[in-house]
């Protein structure tokens, strides 16, 4: 047996059970810790502030409609905001990979603010004068409480976490638009070179794909901001006031800053979690969006000097613990990583959201804990790579000049006043004797030298334009 000063007894429906002696959780959660010891990983802190939300808001719908005792509203709604502020971060031990529908969790938050208020109330911890079920939980179920806390939590981070992130990077990548307009470097396409291009222009498509981003995840706001809250074990709302779901989602959005409402239909929001997997497919279409500009910028600053070289990186961290004075693009790798992760839980969420049976989806929690670490990780790592890498960014002119006077394109600016069949020629006659386009195009007599400053004048192809037209 333990030693009795370091554990009590609580109790459920399946009898006593042993918990620690400064735990807030009652018997369902130590249950709940001894049957799921598989990751090591609780919810996000995001995850658990969320439940104290919906919590607080039930107490408060059930006060104002006279199902939960007024006096005993209130300690549960005092318990809970410190749930929401996070002094019991500690409390919440249930690993992610539990019960699908998020049961031991919602238990866990019932017995915390229960003990929590019973002790607010003057009682002792572990008497239950403020109840898990008959108070805490009172209109809910784990069914509804779990997916309401999944949504809340969800666009909560969308909202002030991500959206501001990408704003941010926005803003980085614009200012390098404006900065490196004037730059005149080679375009590129199939990795081969192509007509010229401004940096800035580069830049501007960079810009413009977080921006698309940033739209793609607000079209899916709209039905996060639905919540199953109300619709009890099945969709139908048995044992809940048909007022408390409208009342409890005013509360939340009250509470979180952020506009949510009831569910349009109760049935879908308990059963399926489709909501989930299109706002995540946009995080997973923004992951996608960051890994292709930091790919980029890593190729464009690759060398110094046996690369493509057209822009310097910052100096973050020495690159290598061998070769000195080696610096790697370490910001924009990490974004790198981020991306593939992003894809690794869209896979999880997308199967997760797509295996619900019958009148629930049993995969709750690992959506929940999934989409709230993509959104961590695209916040952070956008906050990063704008701050870090990007806005640190300088552009190689002198060796961008250089690389576009001797690109084998520019002989496609040839085609409107020689004709394809002569540019080709020049374009050929140039990559065999090492001349440039311009040399051979005026030796060969295709054009005077006035003609091919203006035809072959690398700016002006950065237009829309037949060059040479008056």
């Amino acid at each position: 047996m333990s030693d009795d000063e370091d554990y009590r007894i609580e109790s459920d429906s399946l009898g006593e059970m042993e918990v620690p002696a400064d735990a807030y959780w009652g018997a369902q959660t130590q249950r709940a810790v001894e049957n799921f010891p598989i990751s090591g990983r609780g919810f996000q802190p995001a995850f658990v502030h969320a439940l104290g939300v919906v919590k607080k808001a039930a107490a408060q719908a059930n006060r104002d409609l006279g199902t939960v005792p007024e006096d005993k509203a209130e300690a549960i709604i005092d318990a809970a905001d410190e749930v929401i502020a996070g002094e019991h971060d500690d409390q919440f031990p249930v690993d992610v990979f539990q019960t699908g529908s998020g049961t031991s969790t919602n238990m866990n938050a019932n017995e915390v603010i229960a003990n929590r208020a019973t002790e607010i109330y003057g009682g002792e911890v572990g008497t239950r004068e403020i109840h898990p079920n008959d108070h805490v939980n009172f209109g809910q179920s784990s069914n509804d409480v779990i997916p309401t806390a999944m949504h809340v939590a969800a666009l909560v981070a969308v909202e002030k976490d991500v959206g501001p992130a990408l704003e941010t990077l926005v803003g980085a990548l614009e200012a390098k638009e404006a900065e490196f307009d004037g730059v005149v470097k080679t375009g590129r396409t199939h990795l081969q070179d192509a007509t010229p291009v401004r940096l800035g222009q580069e830049f501007g498509g960079y810009r413009a794909q977080v921006e698309k981003g940033l739209a793609r995840v607000e079209n899916t706001k709209a039905h996060l901001r639905e919540l199953a809250l109300g619709g009890t074990a099945v969709g139908t709302g048995l044992n809940t006031h048909p007022e408390f779901p409208e009342r409890a989602a005013e509360y939340i959005s009250e509470e979180t800053d952020v506009q949510f409402r009831e569910a349009d239909n109760h049935f879908e929001a308990q059963a399926a979690h489709d909501a989930m997997s299109e706002a995540h497919g946009a995080l997973r279409t923004v992951a996608g969006s960051l890994n292709k500009i930091a790919n980029d910028l890593r190729l464009l600053a690759s060398g110094p000097r046996n690369g493509l070289g057209e822009i310097e990186q910052p100096e973050n961290q020495p690159g290598s613990s061998i070769m000195p004075g080696k610096i790697n693009p370490v910001v924009a790798e990490s974004i790198n990583q981020v991306h593939k992760q992003v894809v690794g839980h869209d896979a999880a969420i997308s199967s997760g959201a797509a295996e619900g049976q019958i009148d629930l989806n049993l995969y709750k929690p690992v959506l929940a804990f999934d989409f709230l670490e993509s959104a961590t990780l695209i916040a952070n790592g956008s906050e990063a790579f704008a701050e870090k890498f990007v806005a640190k960014l300088e552009a190689n002119e002198a060796h961008c000049e250089s690389q576009v006077e001797r690109s084998m394109a520019l002989a496609t600016a040839l085609n409107p006043a020689i004709g394809y069949d002569k540019a080709s020629k020049v374009a050929k006659k140039a990559i065999a004797e090492g001349k440039t386009v311009r040399e051979v195009a005026v030796s060969e007599g295709y054009l005077t030298e006035a003609e091919a400053d203006e035809v072959l004048d690398p700016e002006k192809m950065t237009h829309r334009g037949i060059l040479g037209d008056e």
